[in-house]
């Protein structure tokens, strides 16, 4: 066997270090434990990420217009329709749509050859729809967007606040590290989410909030610090401006106000309060449920502001932690990829767009902000941007109001998307597909959410004609400015970037990773997981910021700042009495590009939830496992119906991942309005007025089968779940199948010899293929009455791994269980 990769994870912005292992047998993964960051320990989906690498629906040649081309055709292709199209229309007629799951070397050569050399500032990033808010209000109360503690302090605090996060499902890895902190240390843990997630199961205490009403309580918080005297004086006086005003806008918000406005019980509210005060020590990791409102850069301001106003900032287990969605989405922003920022943390003032074209010898670098992702698409559908190129991203599944952004996407003149694969509803509208490479074959840095730089290293050889992200940047970019593109490996473009961030600093940008701006390729490859920043003559980062008082403002102190409280952008109507919330689920990322290739994810998680409170369901004569209906004022989506109390009276929740090849009506993104923060312009996705429905199917089932099926339009719900040997689709459809038997034959194409079960009164169906002793496929249809009758999938799908070695293998699948022995076991 090989010696082990040292690698970093693929998925959240956690960054787990992974030993990988390959010999004949695959892919093994196992936890790093000299990785800082995460010390050995991996989540399910890190720890089954090698079975994620096969070459099954990988897309591996360019494609232009429908056909196989050459990388010179492709190319060709690329920077000449980008470069008329912005000499015809302007630069700003060009954007690039990036992710936070490419590398750091990827982001900064499409950031140089967008905003440098195209000239254009359309180039924005799908992180803006998970971190823009937090980053928007640690720029407006540090100066930047720095994130102030780190994982140890998890590791070191007295009070750990999970806001807006459901760390045991979203962040396991951190979650366990809070957990044996509360283990050895007695740190308290709390949760503060509208839904009763197992984070908050796992918590001391857990508070649930109306959906939205996250900055009141902690509006409230910082009113009860100053009454219980838990204001550090010393600290704000020196080191803050604005507590005054803060404060006088939060004291009319004492515990029942804050009770009454949040729906919290006050006894709880004021339980939180005096945990808070009394502890030095305190943590609050904030994410989604936080962000994701129109209001979500004031939700994080109040956060801060309580941080502030306590001390409790850059000092051991103490600040505020943002926990990223993606596993490089810090490392996107600083090389620039948000639209609202140039490059190393540098904005569009005069001296550092100059400082920035001289830096890459580019004539016209962008000299404003652009369009962020939600207005980027708004202005292809009004034709202002002509042409786009999407790397490594889903935007027809992901942004809100999909269905807008797929006809923005028809507009465009020139779409070009690299990608792993071309089964996405994006690759499917491209003009241009380029193959890109994927986990374990990628060669880069990312940066954890702790600001920490760690390498992805790779194991596996490019597949086919796949090449890096930033390979393909600097290919059209050497058509445009050949000296400027001149990288040939990857050590070369994050040296660059390196080089950027020190450059003309001295200090006055926090952002500095000096230390390796002259880094070789040995130096690189050995590279060890490190925070920024890493000035000049500097061995390692700190492991937080502040610790000196000093922030990034000009004049270097922090910034509290008043706000007051606003609704969401759509308030719940009789018409659409129910709240969506939408999140993750524990076994899948994102749109499932890779989870849905491991079988125990696909598995434990087939198809999408709809989870509702049982009151709710009553009144709509819901039945747990039901299909349901969630229906808002721009779509729909289908999804199984789960009941509990795990969601409150009057709110909806439905998972994100499932995107139209695996399940056409199971896609959240339709139903959610563009509705954005003023300050980051993050869209507002945890509340969508809807009403939910049951779905009366006549039949429901689920068919088996070896390759994957053209489902007809009787078809009206599925959903597709890879195991281990076979594909299973769960049906559903609202017409009757007349002639079952003629229709799984024609649906499954098998021409082997069929055993069926066929009763037409009960309208139950069954039908198994066999073909040179091995089970081929298997039909099971039942009305929606008599759907338990269907049998255990597990035991289904084993079926399709072994050979049918007796007589009644076939039987004993078409009876939904194994075959009965004999007495005597003949």
């Amino acid at each position: 066997m090989s010696r082990a990769v040292r690698t970093t994870c693929a998925y959240c912005g956690v960054g787990c270090g992974l030993l990988v292992d390959r010999d004949a047998d695959g892919v093994r993964v196992r936890g790093d434990a000299d990785h800082p960051g995460s010390r050995g320990r991996l989540c399910v989906k890190g720890a089954t990420l090698g079975q994620t690498v096969g070459l099954e629906g990988r897309l591996l040649h360019p494609i232009v217009r429908g056909e196989r081309a050459s990388w010179t055709r492709a190319l060709d292709e690329v920077a000449s329709g980008f470069t008329r199209i912005a000499r015809e229309h302007g630069p700003d007629a060009v954007a690039l749509y990036l992710s936070g799951q490419l590398l750091t070397e990827d982001y900064y050569a499409a950031n140089k050859l967008g905003k440098g050399f195209l000239g254009t500032s359309q180039v924005d990033t799908n992180s803006r729809l998970c971190m823009s808010s937090s980053a928007a209000a640690y720029t407006r109360a540090f100066g930047g967007d720095l994130v102030p503690a780190s994982y140890e302090d998890l590791d070191l605090a007295e009070l750990i606040v999970w806001a807006g996060s459901n760390a045991a499902i979203c962040h396991p890895v951190l979650f366990e590290r809070a957990l044996e902190a509360r283990r050895e240390r007695g740190a308290v843990l709390v949760t503060i989410d509208p839904r009763r997630t197992p984070t908050a199961e796992a918590s001391d205490l857990h508070l649930a909030p109306r959906p939205g009403t996250d900055a009141a309580l902690f509006r409230g918080l910082l009113a009860a610090l100053e009454r219980a005297g838990a204001i550090e004086r010393a600290f704000t006086g020196a080191h803050t401006v604005g507590l005054d005003d803060a404060l006088a806008a939060a004291r009319g918000l004492d515990v029942a106000r804050v009770a009454e406005a949040t729906g919290i019980g006050a006894e709880l509210v004021a339980r939180f309060y005096a945990l808070f005060a009394a502890r030095a020590r305190v943590v609050t990791a904030h994410s989604q449920g936080v962000h994701q409102w129109t209001f979500g850069t004031d939700s994080v301001g109040a956060i801060l502001d309580c941080h502030l106003a306590k001390g409790a900032i850059g000092k051991p287990g103490a600040g505020p932690l943002s926990l990223t969605g993606q596993i490089n989405a810090m490392g996107g922003r600083e090389v620039g990829g948000l639209s609202t920022t140039l490059a190393a943390h540098m904005g569009f003032a005069p001296a550092d767009v100059d400082r920035v074209a001289r830096f890459w010898g580019a004539p016209s670098v962008a000299g404003a902000p652009g369009r962020t992702a939600v207005e980027l698409f708004e202005a292809m559908e009004r034709g202002e941007v002509k042409a786009i190129w999407i790397a490594c991203t889903n935007p027809l599944a992901s942004l809100p109001d999909a269905e807008r952004a797929r006809r923005a996407l028809a507009r465009c003149e020139l779409v070009v998307v690299s990608e792993l694969t071309a089964e996405t509803e994006t690759a499917a509208r491209a003009h241009v597909l380029l193959p890109a490479l994927g986990w374990g074959e990628k060669d880069g840095t990312i940066t954890t959410s702790e600001r920490r730089i760690t390498r992805q290293r790779p194991f596996l050889d490019p597949p086919g004609d796949a090449r890096p992200d930033w390979w393909m940047f600097a290919q059209v970019g050497r058509r445009i400015a050949p000296e400027a593109f001149s990288w040939s490996l990857p050590h070369e473009v994050f040296r660059e970037h390196a080089a950027l961030s020190a450059f003309e600093n001295d200090g006055a940008r926090v952002f500095d990773l000096g230390a390796l701006a002259s880094i070789d390729r040995a130096a690189y490859d050995a590279l060890e997981p490190v925070q920024w920043p890493l000035p000049a003559g500097a061995a390692a980062g700190p492991a937080r910021l502040f610790g000196d008082g000093r922030f990034a403002t000009p004049d270097g102190r922090a910034r509290l700042v008043a706000t007051g409280p606003r609704a969401p952008a759509e308030p719940v109507t009789p018409a659409w009495p129910l709240a969506l919330t939408t999140g993750r689920v524990r076994e899948h990322w994102h749109t499932m590009t890779r989870t849905e290739r491991v079988p125990a994810l696909a598995e434990g998680a087939p198809e999408p939830r709809v989870e509702l409170h049982p009151r709710d369901a009553a009144a709509r004569a819901i039945a747990e496992g039901d299909l349901v209906r969630i229906r808002s004022a721009r779509g729909a989506m289908i999804g199984r119906a789960s009941l509990g109390a795990q969601v409150p009276e009057g709110l909806v929740f439905a998972p994100i991942h499932w995107r139209e090849a695996v399940a056409p009506r199971g896609r959240v993104g339709p139903l959610m309005g563009a509705h954005l923060d003023p300050t980051s312009k993050q869209p507002e996705t945890k509340h969508t007025p809807v009403e939910v429905e049951l779905v009366r199917p006549a039949w429901e089932g689920c068919v088996v089968a070896l390759r994957e099926l053209a489902l007809p339009p009787e078809v009206e719900v599925s959903v597709r779940v890879r195991g281990a040997g076979a594909l299973r689709y769960e049906l559903a459809g609202t017409a009757r199948l007349v002639g079952p038997g003629a229709w799984s034959r024609a649906l499954l194409g098998e021409d082997g010899a069929w055993v069926e079960l066929n009763d037409p009164s009960a309208g139950r169906y069954r039908a198994v293929c066999v073909r040179d002793a091995q089970i081929t496929a298997a039909v099971f249809l039942e009305p929606p009455a008599t759907r338990a009758r269907l049998p255990a999938r597990e035991w289904l799908m084993a079926r399709f791994t072994e050979p049918a070695r007796h007589p009644g293998a076939a039987f004993a699948l078409l009876a939904g269980g194994p075959p009965l022995r004999r007495a005597g076991g003949a």
